[in-house]
């Protein structure tokens, strides 16, 4: 039996939803509040009759944007693109990026993990406490800071400076695992329905956040993909798939649309709209990555997977537009929190546009570009394992200095059942196994 409580919280969610898809809410939202004030009795069947009343609800006719769901008609609506980019990448080179991208990954996503939720200004603090300009290396504690003790915020000293010796589990590099071991079981052929079947048989219920545990709820319920992406799921556009897409990237080098298409298979089972496209643009952008190594041009093969007049897309563009006009990474960063404020912290919109900052300003240093992701604050693993990734992919494994990877000690936890304590190195050999070689030119 459905709970009154429950339904509240997701409708106030849904609205924030709907309203950002272009829906007029005012109705609905009207009577919620009074039902909430009023506690009103059978107030219960009133909610789950509104539930329904916005799962019917149309983009307002002002609504710009043209936002599908479907692949077939995705790929109508995307923007001229390379689906293939010749490559002559010898076995070496290969091994080392794929490594690269995997160690990128890890340590991004290490980084980011100590504030993850903060705000911009409050890393600042922490990082004026410790007595540094700008973030270099993985996060210290303070000793003293004198202004509310930042330091006490960080709750795990296993993920800071001096204390790591490995890579902790993370729900950011337990799906790329996941990624793999369905890669490995059922090669580039699997089905939406393989991905819900694999996290019920091996990833435990409590390592799944917002847009993920709902659908796995509705799995067990018998809620099957795609209706698992929508049914009581307010968090489908959130970025829960986009830290989902480095394994179809990885598995198809210099193929952006390949990785795109793995990706939106992984992504529909628990999003729509934005939420798919940030996965898929992130994995074409790592895919590509092994050929391409020069940022802007990344960013825009990634954009060339997803609709051209998307929310996502936009954003992107405006980043794009404002590396061309050489503004600074302080003037995008603050323009893209502004901006985009008004999507919730976790939102794939407002991530990724500080994904694509953090790729364009960083200008392929490792250091500067996992720093610019993580200092923005909102979702700074998340981000930091992306951004990671892809500029480990285009630099490979030797170019990433020791200090981020040295660390690790070459071990990655996770809640992957099988895949609980493995080595780094192994997981990227595993990954070359499953790899679709770059075309020749």
């Amino acid at each position: 039996m459905e709970d009154a409580g429950k339904l509240l919280t997701f409708l106030r969610e849904e609205l924030r939803t709907r309203r950002e898809q272009g829906c007029d809410t005012s109705e609905v939202e009207g009577e919620v509040t009074l039902l909430e004030e009023q506690g009103a009795e059978g107030r219960l069947s009133r909610l789950c009759e509104l539930c329904e009343v916005l799962e019917r609800l149309e983009p307002d006719s002002r609504f710009r944007y043209c936002e599908p769901s479907d692949l077939a008609t995705i790929r109508r609506e995307r923007p001229e693109g390379p689906r293939i980019l010749g490559a002559e990448i010898g076995k070496d080179v290969l091994a080392d990026e794929t490594l690269g991208a995997w160690l990128g990954r890890v340590a991004g996503c290490m980084l980011g993990k100590p504030v993850e939720g903060w705000k911009r200004r409050q890393i600042q603090v922490l990082l004026d406490a410790c007595g540094e300009r700008t973030l270099c290396d993985y996060f210290q504690a303070p000793e003293a800071d004198g202004r509310g003790c930042v330091g006490a915020m960080l709750a795990d000293g296993a993920i800071l400076r001096g204390n790591i010796t490995r890579g902790v589990r993370d729900d950011d590099t337990d799906y790329t695992i996941v990624g793999l071991r369905i890669l490995e079981a059922h090669g580039k052929g699997f089905e939406p329905a393989n991905v819900a079947r694999f996290w019920l048989r091996h990833l435990p219920y409590e390592g799944t956040c917002t847009a993920e545990r709902v659908a796995y709820r509705n799995f067990v319920n018998g809620i099957w993909p795609p209706r698992s992406a929508t049914w009581r799921n307010p968090y489908r556009e959130w970025i829960g798939a986009q830290i989902r897409a480095d394994p179809w990237g990885y598995a198809c080098p210099g193929r952006p649309q390949e990785a795109a298409s793995l990706a939106f298979r992984d992504a529909s089972i628990s999003h729509t709209r934005n939420g798919i496209y940030g996965e898929m643009w992130a994995a074409a952008m790592i895919a590509a990555a092994f050929v391409v190594k020069e940022p802007k041009q990344l960013v825009r093969i990634g954009l060339s997977e997803i609709p051209r007049n998307c929310r996502l897309a936009e954003a992107i563009q405006e980043v794009l537009a404002w590396r061309e006009e050489d503004r600074s990474a302080e003037d995008a960063t603050e323009n893209i929190l502004e901006q985009h404020g008004h999507y919730h912290p976790v939102h794939t919109v407002n991530n990724a546009a500080i994904v694509a900052m953090s790729l364009l300003w960083g200008e392929k240093d490792f250091t500067r570009s996992v720093s610019l992701a993580v200092t923005a604050g909102l979702d700074t693993d998340c981000n930091g394992a992306t951004v990671g990734s892809v500029v480990g992919a285009i630099i490979g494994a030797d170019a990433i200095p020791d200090h981020w990877k040295g660390p690790l000690n070459d071990r990655l936890e996770s809640l992957v059942a099988g895949d609980t304590d493995a080595a780094i190195s192994d997981l990227a050999r595993r990954t070359l196994a499953v790899q679709t070689p770059p075309p020749e030119r």
